[in-house]
């Protein structure tokens, strides 16, 4: 091999492992970013993963939120009209906030609670999230669905 065609080969080379480990990085980048939705029927289903940050949606449970007499601290219910799930937060909670209004919530599940560290109201009375309002359609198709098995029978 010539002395040219070695140096085009390594110079190819190098470019190949440049392009190779930005490759890498964008990816591990977009890896730790991603935030995953789960809707309370998949959290109680098993589904959600616990200990990696993910997002919940659905509606603010009726009835079900307590707030804590000493901080910031409150729990509530997030439903999806099937299953609902029990929320813990700590911090300021957004103005539109309130009981059977959607929310979204990004946190972890811990042992079976699922810590927010950030709560998201819907900003008016018409708009609701896309995947919350898929959620809650998704689980009323099976209640409805479960509900005309159970008549057929």
């Amino acid at each position: 091999m010539t002395p040219k065609r070695r140096q085009r080969l390594i110079l190819v080379l190098l470019l190949l492992a440049g392009l190779a480990l930005a490759v890498f990085f964008t990816l591990n980048a977009l890896k730790h970013n991603i935030n995953l939705f789960f809707t309370p029927s998949q959290i109680v289903a098993g589904e959600a993963p616990e200990g990696v940050s993910f997002r919940i949606g659905g509606m603010v449970q009726d009835g079900s939120v307590q707030r804590s007499d000493s901080d910031l601290s409150l729990q509530f219910g997030v439903t999806d009209t099937a299953q609902a799930v029990t929320v813990k937060y700590t911090g300021i909670l957004p103005d539109l906030f309130r009981e059977g209004q959607g929310v979204v919530a990004l946190g972890q599940l811990q042992d079976g609670l699922f810590v927010a560290s950030e709560v998201l109201a819907k900003h008016d009375e018409n708009y609701m999230p896309p995947e919350v309002s898929e959620a809650l359609k998704q689980a009323n198709k099976g209640k409805y669905s479960d509900t005309a098995n159970e008549a057929k029978q």
